[in-house]
C-alpha cells in the first residue's frame, strides 16, 4: 500500500510541477508580447521634447543635443537603452537602407560611417525629430544641410 501511496504523490508532484513549469513559459512569452515597445509610444515622447533647447553633452530632460534626445526617447518611450554618441548609435544597431527605412528607426549624418556626427529619429514621410542647434525640431532627413549618411534599427517596434 505504502508503494502505491509514494506513487500517486509523486505523480501528482510530476503533473502539478510540469503544469507550473509550462504556465510560468507561457507566461513569459505572454508578457513579452505585451510588452514589445510600440512606435507610437516613442513618437510621444519625443513629441514632448519639441521646443527644448539644444545643449552639447545634455541627455534630458530639460535640454539636449542629437544622441542625447535619442537615448532619452528610447529609454522612456520604447524601455531601450542607446548607446550614448551617434557614432557609437550608428555603429552597433542593425543597418536598414533609406527606402526600408520605418517610423522609429534612427537617421545618422556626417562627413562618412566613420565620422557620424549627428543622428535623429524617423517619424515618417521623409522627416526626423531632431535636437541641434535651433532646438528640439521636426526637419526633412535629406535637407541640404544634412549630409545622410545611413540608417539604423535599434528596436524592432510593434505593428
Amino acid at each position: 500500500m505504502k508503494v502505491k501511496a509514494l506513487k500517486f504523490i509523486l505523480t501528482v508532484a510530476a503533473v502539478l510541477g510540469l503544469a507550473l513549469v509550462t504556465s510560468h513559459f507561457h507566461s513569459d512569452s505572454s508578457a513579452q508580447a505585451a510588452t514589445k515597445p510600440s512606435y507610437s509610444e516613442a513618437y510621444k515622447v519625443a513629441k514632448k521634447q519639441l521646443g527644448k533647447p539644444y545643449g552639447w553633452g545634455s541627455t534630458g530632460p530639460s535640454r539636449f543635443d542629437c544622441s542625447g534626445l535619442t537615448k532619452y526617447v528610447f529609454k522612456k518611450g520604447a524601455g531601450k537603452t542607446l548607446h550614448r554618441t551617434a557614432q557609437s548609435q550608428y555603429n552597433h544597431y542593425k543597418k536598414v537602407s533609406y527606402k526600408n527605412i520605418k517610423k522609429g528607426d534612427l537617421v545618422f549624418f556626417g562627413g562618412s560611417k566613420h565620422s557620424i556626427s549627428h543622428v535623429g529619429m524617423y517619424i515618417g514621410n521623409g522627416k526626423m525629430i531632431d535636437s541641434q542647434n535651433r532646438g528640439v525640431i521636426v526637419e526633412r532627413v535629406k535637407a541640404p544641410w544634412w549630409n545622410y549618411v545611413g540608417s539604423a534599427r535599434p528596436v524592432n517596434f510593434a505593428s
